[in-house]
């Protein structure tokens, strides 16, 4: 039983220490965007693909604070999980 219950704990560990996956905000559809970005919902994602779409694409996270809905809170909470890079 202790066995188990060790098992158990690291298995819930090694869970809840991986990282969530960045997404890269310039080429990921909404959806991904909603799924991976904490605070970030379908109607921000949207916004982002929106403002992606009619302006280019962001460089930094300034740039991605300019959607609306976005601030600087949602920035925070998802810093290491934003990427920028624009593939060719």
């Amino acid at each position: 039983m202790k066995i188990i219950k060790s098992w158990l704990f690291v298995m819930c560990w090694l869970f809840y220490s991986i990282p969530a996956l960045a997404v890269n905000v310039n080429t990921a559809p909404a959806e991904e965007i909603a799924k991976q970005l904490n605070g970030v919902g379908a109607a921000k994602a949207e916004a982002i693909v929106t403002y992606r779409t009619q302006n280019g694409a962001f460089e930094t996270l300034e740039d991605l604070s300019k959607v609306k809905g976005i601030g600087a809170a949602t920035l925070d909470k998802n810093r290491e999980n934003i990427e920028f890079d624009v593939k060719p």
